[in-house]
């Protein structure tokens, strides 16, 4: 079943309704449903695509088709486990399918992986407070950190976004991206270590705050997704 929505909600959809009535409003077409439980996934959705694609522009195309994937295919969705959890998987094969894509297309492609890295750091909207020299501080540790944290090979990379922005449990990790969980907590440690090198003293903190995805990013997502499931 495809969930077209047709009109603004049957009930009060928000941020205290339980997943499952969103889930089931969502099948009926309620596009109240569907707005919420997109805004509740961006944040997770998108540092899971950024953390297998180079890219935030790559990362906003695989969430767009995530949802589009998951949406139309309610019906396969069984409730013995969280829609989370369910979408989650769709959208880390979904990244994974996007990355064999691009990188075959760019089989000629001159330009170094350090490059690409370096090129990927993109501004976020954010807050305005009064004192613009703090935001400009918050806006220059974002970025140090998400350059450092994109700089990691994609295997470690995940993991880490998975763990420390998401707080998965090694479990949780290990099996959604299928791996031993002695493996996780290897790449984990690989992956501090390399923050810790690279980062000294500012590891401490902050890692909650990059690859953000709300504001007008997040309000963006949702009427696409919207208007391309009521062209379906």
């Amino acid at each position: 079943m495809t969930a077209r929505p047709r009109h603004q909600g049957i009930g009060l959809a928000g941020p205290a309704t339980p997943e499952a009535e969103l889930v089931t409003g969502a099948t009926q077409g309620d596009e109240a449903a569907v707005r919420e439980l997109i805004r509740r996934m961006n944040p997770r959705l998108f540092r899971i695509a950024r953390g297998i694609v180079g890219s935030d522009a790559d990362a906003e195309e695989v969430v767009q088709e995530t949802y589009l994937k998951a949406f139309t295919k309610l019906d396969t969705f069984r409730a013995e486990a969280r829609f989370s959890t369910w979408i989650t998987r769709i959208a880390i094969n979904t990244a994974r399918m996007h990355l064999r894509r691009v990188r075959s297309q760019e089989e000629y492609d001159t330009v170094t992986e350090d490059q690409k890295a370096s090129d990927s750091i993109l501004a976020f909207p954010g807050q305005h407070p009064d004192r613009p020299e703090a935001a400009l501080g918050r806006a220059q540790m974002r970025a140090f950190l998400e350059g450092a944290v994109a700089q990691l090979p994609p295997d470690l990379r995940l993991p880490f976004l998975l763990r420390e922005t998401e707080n998965m449990s090694i479990l949780a990790i290990a099996r959604d991206l299928s791996l031993n969980p002695i493996t996780v907590k290897t790449r984990l440690f690989r992956a501090r270590r390399r923050l810790r090198i690279a980062l000294e003293e500012r590891i401490q903190g902050g890692f909650d705050a990059i690859f953000p995805f709300d504001g007008m990013r997040c309000a963006d997502m949702s009427d696409r997704v919207v208007a391309e499931l009521k062209r379906l």
